[in-house]
C-alpha cells in the first residue's frame, strides 16, 4: 500500500535516499513545516540526521562547504525564505567558484502569494541562477523526490557545484503519494565527456619530446579522486609539479616532484621557471589570474596541454595547444600508459638556485626570526611542525590564508579548506566547523585574521553547542593585513580604514566556554601550540603578531609571473 505523506516528509525521505547524514541550517517561518518533519529524524532510535544549528545562514553554506571539501560528499543547508535565503547567496557563489558540491534548500511563501511582495518573499531562483549549477522551485509535493534526486545528481557529478531548491510553503504542507526517485540522467547535461584518444596521443607526443615539462596541479585532481593517478603520471615522466591553492593536498608536501605552490604568493622557482618550460601540463585547474599574472606574457614559449572536465575552461584564459576534456581520473592514466619513462634531472635541478634564494631571503626570516615580534609565518610553521602533516588546514581569507597555505604541510588528500575564487572573509570559522563533521577524528586547524574572525564570530555559539574541537589560531595584527600591505605597496602607504580596534578575545572565548591562550613571546609559542593540540576540546590561540608583517614573495598585479619580487620595494 502506497503511503500518503506531506511534501515536508517527502523531503526527509528524499534526503535519506541520497545518503545525507548532516544538515546545516537555521529555521524560520517559511521552512517551519520542514523543520517540524525534521524533528523526528534527529532524535530517538529512528534518528537519521545530525542537524547543526548555525548562528547565520551564510555560515550554514560555509560549514556545508567545509564538510563537502574534506568528505567528498554533498553539503546540505536548510534555511527559510527572504533574508534567510539571500544570506546563503555568498556561500552559493563561493561554492560555484570553487566547484564545491552543495544543495541549499530554502523555504518560500506559498505559490498563491508569489509575485505579491509577500512577507519575506524573494525571487530566489532568479537571483541564484547565475551563481549555481541549477536552481529550481518545487511547487508541488509530487515533485519533491524527483527534484531532490536531480539536485544531488547535478551537484555531485562532473564538475561539482551548488544547487538551490526553492520550496514554497504549500508544497511543504500538501500531501502526495510517496514514491522514491533516482535521477542519473539530465538531457543536454554531459557531466563526464568521452575521452578523446587522439588528444591523448597528441599530448603524449608533446610530453615525451619535452626537455623541460612542468605540471600544474589543481583541485580537479582531488575532486576526481585521482591522487594516485597523478603520482603515477608525474613519476613515470619525472615531471616537476606546482599546486594551486585549492590543489595543495592533491600531492604530498614531501613528494620529491612537488615544487610548491603556484601563484601570486607561491614559490619563486615555479614562477620563474614557468617562463622557461617547454611543455606546460595543466591538470584540473582553471588558470586563475592569481596563477597566471599578466596573461599575455604567461608561458608564451611553452606548448600548453590542458586536462579538465569542464569544456568551458579550455582557452578561457590561456590558449591551449592540446585539450583533453574528461575526468582526470580517466585522462591521466590514459596518458601515463603511453608515456616513455624519462629523467629530467637537469631541469629539476634548475629549481634549486631559486629555492635556495627564496629560502635565504624569505622563508628562513619568516619562520625562524631571531628577534622582534612574532611573525605569522613562524606561527604557521610551529603548528605545521607539531601536526606533522596529519591535520586539515582551514583558513579564512587574507594574509592568514597566504601564510597558512605557504607553510603548512600535507600528507593526506582532501586536507585543505579555503575560499579560493571568491575570497570570502568570514569563511574560515564556519568552514572549520563543517570540516570537523566531514572528517571526524582528524585534527582541524583554522588560521584566521582578526578581520575575518569578526565577520563570523557568532559561530563560536555553534562551536559551544556542538562541542566541535576546532583548533583556532588567531593571527592578530590589528589590521586588515592584506589590504594594508597593498596600501603600503601601491597606495603610497595611505592606510585608509585598515587599522582595527579589537575586543578582548579572551573574554569572548570564556563567554562561549572555549579554552583560550594568548601568546606574544616566541619562546612560549611551541608550548602553547602543544597545549592547544593536546586539548580534547575547541581552543582559541590568539597570537599577537607583528602589525606590518608582509606576505612574500609576491607578483604584483599586472606583472608577469617571472617578475615576482622577494622583497617589497615601496
Amino acid at each position: 500500500m502506497k503511503e500518503i505523506v506531506t511534501g515536508a516528509e517527502a523531503l526527509m525521505r528524499a534526503l535519506v535516499s541520497e545518503g545525507v547524514t548532516t544538515i546545516f541550517g537555521y529555521p524560520g517561518g517559511a521552512i517551519m513545516p520542514v523543520f517540524d518533519a525534521l524533528y523526528d529524524y534527529t532524535r530517538g532510535e529512528h534518528k537519521r540526521f545530525d542537524h547543526i544549528l548555525v548562528r547565520h545562514e551564510q555560515a550554514a553554506t560555509h560549514a556545508a562547504q567545509g564538510y563537502a571539501r574534506v568528505s567528498g560528499k554533498v553539503g546540505v543547508c536548510l534555511v527559510t525564505s527572504g533574508p534567510g535565503a539571500t544570506n546563503t547567496l555568498t556561500g552559493v557563489a563561493d561554492a560555484m567558484m570553487d566547484s564545491t558540491p552543495m544543495v541549499v534548500i530554502a523555504g518560500q511563501v506559498g505559490t498563491g502569494a508569489l509575485g505579491t511582495d509577500a512577507f519575506q518573499e524573494v525571487d530566489l531562483v532568479g537571483v541564484a541562477q547565475p551563481i549555481s549549477k541549477w536552481s529550481y522551485q518545487i511547487r508541488r509535493p509530487e515533485d519533491v523526490a524527483w527534484a531532490v534526486s536531480r539536485a544531488f545528481y547535478i551537484a555531485r557529478s562532473g564538475r561539482p557545484g551548488p544547487v538551490v531548491l526553492d520550496f514554497p510553503k504549500n508544497a511543504q504542507t500538501h500531501e502526495c503519494v510517496w514514491e522514491e526517485k533516482h535521477v542519473d540522467f539530465v538531457r543536454s547535461y554531459v557531466p563526464y565527456p568521452a575521452l578523446n584518444e587522439q588528444a591523448v596521443e597528441e599530448a603524449t607526443r608533446l610530453i615525451n619530446a619535452a626537455k623541460r615539462p612542468l605540471a600544474l596541479v589543481g583541485q580537479g585532481v582531488e575532486l576526481g579522486g585521482a591522487q594516485q593517478e597523478l603520482k603515477a603520471f608525474l613519476e613515470k615522466a619525472d615531471i616537476p609539479a606546482g599546486r594551486t591553492l585549492l590543489g595543495l593536498s592533491a600531492l604530498p608536501s614531501d613528494h620529491p616532484l612537488n615544487m610548491g605552490m603556484l601563484g601570486m604568493h607561491g614559490q619563486y622557482s615555479l614562477n620563474k621557471l614557468t617562463q622557461q618550460c617547454d611543455v606546460l601540463i595543466a591538470i584540473g585547474m582553471r588558470f586563475s589570474d592569481r596563477v597566471t599574472g599578466l596573461p599575455s606574457t604567461y608561458a608564451r614559449q611553452a606548448k600548453v596541454i590542458h586536462l579538465d572536465i569542464d569544456r568551458s575552461e579550455i582557452d578561457k584564459c590561456i590558449k591551449t595547444d592540446v585539450a583533453i576534456v574528461a575526468d582526470c581520473k580517466e585522462s591521466l592514466p590514459a596518458i601515463t600508459r603511453l608515456l616513455d619513462r624519462a629523467s629530467h634531472t637537469e631541469w629539476i635541478d634548475a629549481f634549486k638556485p631559486y629555492q635556495e634564494e627564496e629560502d635565504a631571503k624569505v622563508v628562513e626570516p619568516a619562520i625562524h626570526p631571531k628577534e622582534g615580534p612574532l611573525l605569522m609565518g613562524e606561527v604557521v610553521n610551529a603548528v605545521a611542525e607539531a601536526t606533522k602533516g596529519e591535520a586539515i588546514l582551514v583558513t579564512d581569507v587574507g594574509q592568514n590564508q597566504m601564510f597558512g597555505c605557504r607553510y603548512f604541510k600535507f600528507l593526506h588528500e582532501r586536507s585543505i579548506v579555503t575560499s579560493g575564487g571568491l575570497g570570502t572573509m568570514g569563511f574560515g570559522l564556519p568552514a572549520a566547523i563543517g570540516a570537523t563533521f566531514g572528517a571526524p577524528g582528524r585534527p582541524v586547524c583554522l588560521f584566521m585574521g582578526d578581520g575575518g574572525f569578526q565577520m563570523s564570530i557568532q559561530e563560536l555559539g555553534t562551536i559551544m553547542e556542538q562541542q566541535t574541537p576546532v583548533k583556532m589560531i588567531l593571527l592578530n595584527n590589528n589590521y586588515l593585513g592584506n589590504v594594508r600591505q597593498w596600501q603600503d605597496m601601491f597606495w603610497q602607504g595611505r592606510k585608509s580604514f585598515t587599522r582595527m580596534m579589537n575586543p578582548d578575545y579572551e573574554q569572548i572565548a570564556r563567554g562561549y566556554g572555549i579554552a583560550f591562550e594568548r601568546v606574544k613571546d616566541r619562546f612560549e609559542l611551541s608550548k602553547a601550540v602543544l597545549r592547544m593540540l593536546q586539548s580534547g576540546t575547541s581552543f582559541l590561540l590568539e597570537c599577537l603578531v607583528r602589525e606590518e608583517d608582509n606576505v612574500l614573495p609576491m607578483t604584483a598585479p599586472g606583472k608577469s609571473v617571472d617578475e615576482m619580487e622577494l622583497e617589497i620595494v615601496c
